[in-house]
């Protein structure tokens, strides 16, 4: 169900990459027409191969956004949370979503509708460079990911994905996993089997996994160990 969104979206949305640099009367004007939607898990916003007539903007919740193979297997694309917006660049040229966007919490997602954003660019060309600017973010992130799975051990992924959730830079804290731990091997490309494993070699340097929660005894060891080079990696664990 769809409804008007509330002040603490509208700070949410004001602090996005693609509003960032922009004056907040053009920010006001781009947002006049948007709306909040409520998603409860498995909820599905958009499906591949919809017209892409919006873009969106993560406000609270996580949704995932995967394609269906020609085998017909779900590969997941990205996790989205809080502050997130995705998007934007098939919205505007009138292309055909790419992937599907489904909840996998409860979720609030504001919408802003294609054609609008497109008159207010037309208004205003900073409105454009600020897209480019977030289209060329979400690609630096892509390259990121793909670095990550060609690069990094399946422990290392483990290792920053939790890094990557702790409240603090250092010391000892429990991480809450946000989602399933299906869904996380998927993000992290690793099979169920494989983060299991790797969750266990992950106890020699103090992570301990509780069900949904992880107990890390040092999140400074974590850090280092996911940007280690892989033979320290090996290293640590053949100590083991």
């Amino acid at each position: 169900m769809a409804s008007h969104p509330t002040a603490g979206d509208l700070q949410i949305i004001s602090r996005i990459a693609v509003f960032r640099g922009l004056k907040p009367d053009t920010v006001e004007h781009i947002i006049a027409p948007a709306t909040a939607v409520m998603l409860a898990p498995h909820d599905t916003l958009f499906r591949q191969g919809d017209p892409a007539t919006a873009f969106f903007i993560m406000i609270d919740g996580w949704l995932k956004l995967y394609r269906i193979t020609v085998s017909g297997e779900e590969t997941v694309i990205h996790i989205l949370t809080k502050g997130d917006s995705f998007a934007e660049a098939v919205a505007f040229t009138g292309a055909r979503f790419p992937a599907t966007a489904e909840a996998v919490s409860d979720a609030r997602v504001v919408r802003i509708p294609a054609d609008h954003i497109v008159r207010c660019i037309r208004e205003s060309p900073d409105i454009a460079l600020a897209m480019i600017a977030s289209t060329s973010l979400h690609l630096h992130h892509l390259v990121q990911q793909v670095e990550q799975l060609k690069a990094q051990s399946g422990v290392q992924r483990v290792a920053e994905f939790l890094a990557s959730l702790a409240p603090v830079e250092n010391g000892s804290c429990v991480i809450a996993l946000p989602y399933d731990k299906v869904l996380i091997a998927a993000r992290l490309g690793l099979k169920p089997e494989s983060l299991s494993r790797a969750f266990a070699k992950l106890r020699s340097v103090g992570v301990a996994v509780h069900a949904s929660h992880v107990a890390v005894s040092d999140v400074g060891k974590l850090r280092r160990l996911a940007t280690d080079e892989r033979a320290a990696i090996r290293g640590v664990f053949r100590a083991q």
